[in-house]
C-alpha cells in the first residue's frame, strides 16, 4: 500500500498482516481524488475509520491544511503513528483519537468543529436482506444525525461500501455522485441548503484526548 499523489506520492505505508485492515485499493482511492480535485488542498479532513491511516495521509499529501482521525483500535493506531512519521511532510497539523467513531462525533458535534472534506471507507457489512434495512457501519454512519451539520458549506462526505450493502440515504444527506469498482461502492454526500436539525446527542462518556501526532 502507498501514497499514490501529492508531495508524499510513491512513500509505502505500514499495515499489520492479517484481515484486520482492508486498505482501498490505489485503482479506487486514484478515482476518489480525482473526483475530488482541488477540494483537497487547505481542506480541514475528518477521517473516520482511519485505519494505519492511508485515506488522511492521501490528503495530507494532495495538500489538506488539517486532519482529524478517529481509530478504535491501538494496535492500528501504531500503524497511522508509524506511517504519519514516514510520510514526512512539514508544516501539517494531525491529531489521533483512539476512540469509537459512535461516541467521538457527537463529542466533536458539540465542540462546534467543522470540516471541508469527511472521508469514511469502514468495515465491509453483510449482504442486506431483502425487505430488512442495513445494519452495517456505513449505514450507521449515514444515520448519525450530528454528522452534517459537522460538514462546512459547500464540503463533501465521501463514504465506501460493499455493493451487496443496500444502504438507504437518509434526508439529511443529498447524494452527489457515486463511483463503482468491483465490489465497492464509493459515494459522495453533501449536505441540504437547509438540513434537518440534528438530534441532541446522548453520549455520556468523557471524551477522548485529542493527541497531537504531528506539528
Amino acid at each position: 500500500m502507498r501514497i499514490i499523489g501529492g508531495d508524499a506520492g510513491g512513500r509505502l505505508l505500514r499495515t499489520p498482516e492479517g484481515l484486520g485492515v482492508r486498505p482501498m485499493p490505489d485503482k479506487v482511492k486514484l478515482a476518489v481524488f480525482n473526483s475530488l480535485g482541488d477540494r483537497v488542498v487547505d481542506a480541514r479532513v475528518l477521517d473516520l475509520f482511519a485505519g494505519t491511516g492511508a485515506l488522511g495521509l492521501e490528503c495530507l499529501s494532495r495538500g489538506a491544511r488539517q486532519l482529524t482521525s478517529y481509530e478504535r483500535s491501538e494496535k492500528h493506531a501504531r500503524f497511522y503513528r508509524a506511517n504519519l512519521a514516514s510520510a514526512a511532510l512539514p508544516g501539517i497539523e494531525v491529531s489521533l483519537r483512539v476512540q469509537d467513531v459512535f461516541v467521538g462525533v457527537p463529542q466533536l458535534a458539540r465542540e462546534g468543529r467543522q470540516f471541508e472534506l469527511i472521508i469514511a471507507d469502514p468495515p465491509y457489512g453483510d449482504k442486506t436482506r431483502p425487505g430488512k434495512r442495513s445494519e452495517s457501519l456505513a449505514q450507521q454512519l449515514l444515520d448519525v444525525p450530528e454528522l452534517p451539520g459537522m460538514l462546512a458549506p459547500g464540503g463533501r462526505f465521501v463514504l465506501g461500501h460493499t455493493k451487496r450493502d443496500q444502504v438507504t440515504i437518509p434526508a439529511h444527506w443529498v447524494a452527489v455522485k457515486e463511483l463503482k469498482h468491483g465490489d465497492t461502492i464509493i459515494r459522495f454526500l453533501e449536505r441540504p441548503e437547509s438540513p434537518p436539525a440534528a438530534a441532541a446527542a446522548t453520549a455520556d462518556s468523557a471524551p477522548a484526548p485529542e493527541v497531537p501526532v504531528a506539528s
